[in-house]
C-alpha cells in the first residue's frame, strides 16, 4: 500500500522521517580553493548588477506564476518568510489541478555559509523555481540562478536548469535540449561541460542517492561561462533560464490533457520519491543551513509515495 506523505505540512515531518536534515540550496558557490579566483567588479557595477538581478527575479515571478495561474484557472498563494544565521528566505507556493504545485524560494544571503568558501559575503540572491505538473507525462522542473558578491569585490554566478522525468517522452526532452544548444550556439559557447555537470553532478554528489535529470539542460555550478566577466555570465544564465522555463511551460500546457496509464503514474511516483531522497542525502550543497521545513515546503513534490 502506498502512503501519501504530504511534505508541505510543517516541522512534524522531521520527526516522522527520523531526520534533522538540512539542505543548503542557497549560497552555492563562494571562494573555493583550487582553480582561478573569481573575477572582480567595481562597486558601482555591483550596485547596477544588484538592481538588474532583483528586476530579473521579480519578472520571473510575475511571468511564470502568472502562467501557472492561467493553467489552473486562478491561484491562491502560500507565502512564508524565514531566516537563519546565514540567510533570509521568502517562499511562495501555489497548488492546482493542472500544475499540481509550483514553488519558489528567494534567498538573501547574510553571510558566507560554513563549508561554502572563505570570502566575506556582502550581497547574494539565490532563486529556485520548482514545478510539479499533475500529468505524469511531464517531469518536475528545477530551475535555479544565483549571484554573490564579496568584500574583495569578487562576484560569482551559478545556476541549474533541468527536468526530472517520470515517463520519458523523447521528443519533449529533445526539444529542451535543442532550446539549450541553440542558445549556447547563438552566443558562441559550447554546452558540453555544463551538460556533463547536470548529467553526472559535481564531484561531491552522492551518486547512489542523486536525482535523475534528463540531460537536456545544463548546470552552471562549475566554471563561469565568461571567466573574466561576471556580468556577462549572469546575463547568459538568465537568458537561458527564461527560454528553458518557457519551453518547459509550453510542454506542460500541451501535455496537460493527454491520456496516460498506470505505468506513467508509477514512473512519476518513482521520480518524486527520488527527488526527496536526493534532497535528503545527495545534494552537494547539503549542510546545516536551510531547515527541512523551508526547502520541503518550497521544492518537494506535493505527494510522495512509499
Amino acid at each position: 500500500m502506498h502512503t501519501p506523505l504530504l511534505l508541505s505540512r510543517g516541522p512534524a515531518l522531521i520527526a516522522l522521517l527520523g531526520i534533522a536534515a538540512l539542505v543548503a540550496t542557497a549560497n552555492a558557490g563562494g571562494h573555493r580553493s583550487g582553480g582561478p579566483p573569481p573575477a572582480k567588479v567595481s562597486a558601482a557595477k555591483q550596485v547596477e548588477l544588484q538592481s538588474w538581478m532583483n528586476t530579473f527575479l521579480a519578472g520571473m515571478d510575475d511571468k511564470y506564476f502568472g502562467q501557472v495561474a492561467a493553467m489552473n484557472g486562478g491561484a491562491e498563494y502560500e507565502i512564508r518568510n524565514a531566516s537563519t544565521e546565514w540567510s533570509k528566505f521568502n517562499l511562495r507556493v501555489t497548488r492546482g489541478d493542472t500544475m499540481e504545485k509550483a514553488g519558489r524560494m528567494l534567498t538573501e544571503g547574510i553571510k558566507t555559509t560554513p563549508g561554502r568558501g572563505s570570502g566575506e559575503l556582502r550581497w547574494s540572491r539565490f532563486y529556485s523555481l520548482d514545478l510539479h505538473p499533475k500529468t505524469p507525462l511531464v517531469g518536475m522542473l528545477h530551475a535555479t540562478i544565483v549571484m554573490q558578491m564579496y568584500a574583495d569585490n569578487s562576484v560569482t554566478t551559478g545556476g541549474w536548469l533541468g527536468v526530472m522525468p517520470g515517463t520519458r517522452i523523447d521528443e519533449d526532452l529533445a526539444l529542451l535540449k535543442q532550446v539549450t544548444d541553440a542558445y549556447f550556439a547563438r552566443h558562441g559557447k559550447d554546452p558540453a561541460l555544463y551538460r556533463r555537470l547536470i548529467c553526472k553532478g559535481t564531484d561531491d554528489t552522492v551518486t547512489e542517492f542523486r536525482r535523475k535529470p534528463a540531460c537536456s539542460g545544463v548546470s552552471f555550478y562549475g566554471p563561469p561561462v565568461y571567466r573574466d566577466d561576471p556580468e556577462a555570465s549572469i546575463k547568459f544564465i538568465a537568458g537561458l533560464y527564461d527560454e528553458f522555463v518557457a519551453a518547459y511551460m509550453d510542454i506542460a500546457r500541451e501535455r496537460a490533457d493527454d491520456p496516460y496509464t498506470p505505468a506513467d503514474i508509477a514512473a512519476q511516483d518513482r521520480m518524486r520519491k527520488s527527488w526527496l531522497v536526493d534532497q535528503l542525502f545527495s545534494d552537494p550543497f547539503a549542510a546545516k543551513i536551510v531547515p527541512f521545513e523551508i526547502w520541503s515546503f518550497q521544492n518537494v513534490p506535493p505527494v510522495i509515495k512509499f
